[in-house]
């Protein structure tokens, strides 16, 4: 569930540019003005203002806040003002080729259905005029390019139905390509993990750890490292619970000395809208603290107000 607040009656797109417009005007932006409309405009009303404001005004909304944000913020709000796969592919492509996170490319792709990852590669494609399978081509290596590619392009099931037997010889399959093993059988890591199904997944870490006493999670963290096993394990963690996942990563960001910014902007941005109720909700189980309370002792200023107000009510 999404924590995004729209107004029961939001105003016009046409009224919303020109209160931005005024906003911008004079000495110095009205900043708090500039939040408290777009941190409560959904994704289809914040396409409809940037249209408005271009008509009225003859200029790109998202030039304007360049010009009138800074810093964090800045980063935040223009991520924001992106359609969910204009996001994406904005996220992937500077992951890859400007800022060398490899980490926050392979959380992007490996956490995606089947039918985002579709869309990704056509906006991507469109917006930048090249693959993104050539980028990852050229910036990653080995298993980890791999799994990237295969759960990239192959055509998955998005629904819930799992052949149990199957997943139960999935299971089995996996262990003797692993742990049974001496050495790891990393082709069958990679067919199975970027074959099957989220929900035929979450079947075959259940029967994985009902026939071998621990999780598959463990099995992936001792037969495999680095980016590889990271690509594995956000599989199979956004299989079973996207939530509790969001919630461990938006945890390590904040944990420790200095905040890993780019991070929380990533995930609270790209998740507002769609399960930011869920990882609120086990981030507080897990850590005993609010995602809100966590973030505003992060954070400072007008960034930190933008993102609470992204989070919703601190509940």
């Amino acid at each position: 569930m999404s924590t995004l607040i729209v107004p029961p009656i939001p105003p016009s797109p046409r009224d919303d540019a020109m209160q931005l417009y005024r906003a911008f005007k004079g000495f110095g932006c009205d900043t708090s003005a500039v939040i408290n409309i777009l941190a409560h405009r959904d994704a289809t009303q914040r396409a409809y203002i940037q249209r408005e404001y271009r008509t009225i005004y003859s200029e790109e909304l998202s030039k304007r806040l360049e010009k009138e944000l800074r810093g964090k913020l800045e980063t935040a709000v223009l991520l924001w003002m992106h359609d969910p796969a204009g996001r994406d592919a904005t996220i992937v492509r500077k992951c890859l080729t400007v800022d060398a996170n490899i980490q926050g490319a392979t959380e992007v792709i490996c956490s995606r259905t089947p039918s985002q990852l579709q869309h990704l590669r056509q906006i991507y494609h469109s917006k930048f005029g090249t693959y993104m399978e050539h980028d990852i081509e050229a910036t990653t290596f080995g298993d980890h390019k791999k799994i990237l590619l295969a759960f990239l392009t192959t055509p998955r099931h998005e629904g819930y139905e799992v052949n149990r037997e199957i997943a139960q010889q999935d299971a089995k399959f996996l262990y003797k390509a692993g742990e049974k093993k001496l050495g790891t059988d990393e082709k069958a890591f990679i067919r199975i993990f970027s074959e099957r199904s989220a929900a035929h997944l979450a079947a075959i870490s259940s029967y994985y750890h009902d026939i071998y006493g621990h999780s598959l999670e463990k099995a992936v963290k001792n037969e495999t490292s680095g980016h590889f096993a990271y690509a594995l394990l956000t599989i199979v963690q956004c299989a079973e619970h996207p939530g509790k996942y969001f919630a461990k990563v938006l945890h390590k960001a904040m944990k420790g000395l200095g905040t890993n910014d780019a991070t929380l902007i990533r995930v609270i941005v790209t998740r507002t809208e769609i399960d930011m109720q869920y990882i609120k909700a086990e981030y507080l189980k897990k850590y005993r603290k609010t995602l809100n309370d966590a973030v505003h002792s992060e954070t400072s200023g007008h960034y930190r107000d933008f993102l609470l107000q992204l989070l919703g009510p601190n509940v």
